[in-house]
């Protein structure tokens, strides 16, 4: 028995684009991280399955708050933020999650921080002439 697989080239990350997020999952999540206190009973691997699913949340949001910084304009104020904002992400996501509960709440908070970004931005954007084509 054989199995297919199709490999998308898509370097302008197109595709994605198109995808909406599952915001409530991934904010449910994230809180449901945060509140962890102590020992949580979970086996590492849960943990660094958890920490994975959150990087990868992690990862879409900031796409979002990337596609939705370049509709303002180059000079708008709350893109020096986003900047600042993204390259801090970038930096936390660079390293490999592991199997801790640090771990996974490092991620739930970047999480959380990227959708305000989102939402300031989405704000931003309401009030600022729309970028030309």
């Amino acid at each position: 028995m054989s199995s297919r697989h199709l490999a998308l080239h898509d370097p302008e990350g197109l595709l994605e684009g198109e995808l909406p997020l599952d915001r409530s999952t991934h904010e449910r999540l994230a809180k449901a991280v945060l509140v962890w206190t102590g020992e949580t009973g979970l086996q590492p691997a849960d943990l660094h399955q958890i920490a994975l699913q959150l990087t990868g949340a992690a990862r879409a949001v900031a796409a979002d708050v990337r596609r939705a910084a370049d509709q303002l304009p180059a000079d708008h104020a709350a893109r020096a933020l986003t900047d600042v904002v993204l390259d801090e992400a970038d930096r936390r996501l660079s390293a490999a999650p592991d199997g801790t509960v640090l771990c996974a709440q490092g991620r739930a908070r970047l999480i959380r921080a990227l959708y305000e970004r989102l939402d300031r931005l989405t704000e931003a954007a309401v009030s600022a002439p729309a970028k030309a084509l």
